[in-house]
């Protein structure tokens, strides 16, 4: 397994205002799949993203993940561990305004300084994205901007690609645009993906689909009626 998650725990406050924001998840998931998780606000999907990225820390219980324990690393190894392993897409892009798109993804190849590192003209090419590198992100559209998020996000060739809403900001169009997107990193890359999303259509393109509730799964389902993303209704 690519990631093993043990009796994850997160708490916030204490007494009458504790928060049991995760609840004893335990949860295995492999390489090069896609997983779709769902849930209402506040069930704990949002939570477990930022744990498997590393940009919190659990209460109690463990996350490994490439065999490495997250959950003991210290903060040099969570930084390596950011870096090399994992890539970030965010509901509402993150892009730096003062750089063009091709900058954008540049800086991020920069920092990571990896052997690993993808081609960026591959990587723009692949996702129909080249003819837009000079352009600032005030000059795309919200669709090509989620674009450009996600090749900066794979120019460091991550193992896992964590999305978060990623079509929440966009309309049915861009939306079917970037997922067509995400299909393909998945089949070019075999990049393992989770997509945290409140859209229940977008289960459709999983291989497994994962439901919250009260900070704990309510479900696991193996997807028997994949679909490609231009078949989606969104």
């Amino acid at each position: 397994m690519l990631i093993e998650i043990k009796d994850a725990r997160k708490e916030y406050g204490s007494g009458e205002s504790l928060v049991k924001a995760l609840d004893g998840v335990n949860l295995s998931l492999e390489e090069g799949k896609v997983y779709v998780v769902l849930g209402p606000s506040g069930s704990g999907k949002s939570t477990l993203l930022n744990m498997v990225g590393g940009l919190d820390v659990l209460t109690s219980g463990s996350i490994v993940v490439d065999n490495i324990d997250i959950s003991k690393a210290n903060k040099k190894e969570m930084t390596e561990y950011r870096r090399k392993v994992i890539g970030f897409v965010f509901q509402f892009y993150n892009l730096v305004p003062d750089l063009t798109a091709l900058e954008n993804i540049e800086v991020v190849s920069d920092i990571s300084n990896s052997k690993t590192n993808l081609d960026i003209n591959e990587i723009m090419e692949s996702l129909e994205i080249s003819d837009l590198k000079d352009r600032f992100p005030r000059e795309l559209s919200g669709g090509q901007q989620q674009r450009i998020a996600i090749a900066r996000a794979l120019v460091k060739n991550p193992k896992i690609l964590l999305c978060d809403e990623l079509t929440g900001a966009l309309d049915t169009k861009s939306s079917k645009s970037v997922l067509k997107v995400i299909e393909k990193v998945n089949q070019k890359y075999h990049t393992t993906i989770i997509i945290i999303t409140h859209n229940e259509a977008i289960q459709g393109i999983a291989d497994t689909i994962i439901r919250f509730k009260d900070g704990n799964i309510h479900s696991i389902e193996e997807n028997q009626n994949k679909i490609s993303a231009d078949a989606l209704e969104l």
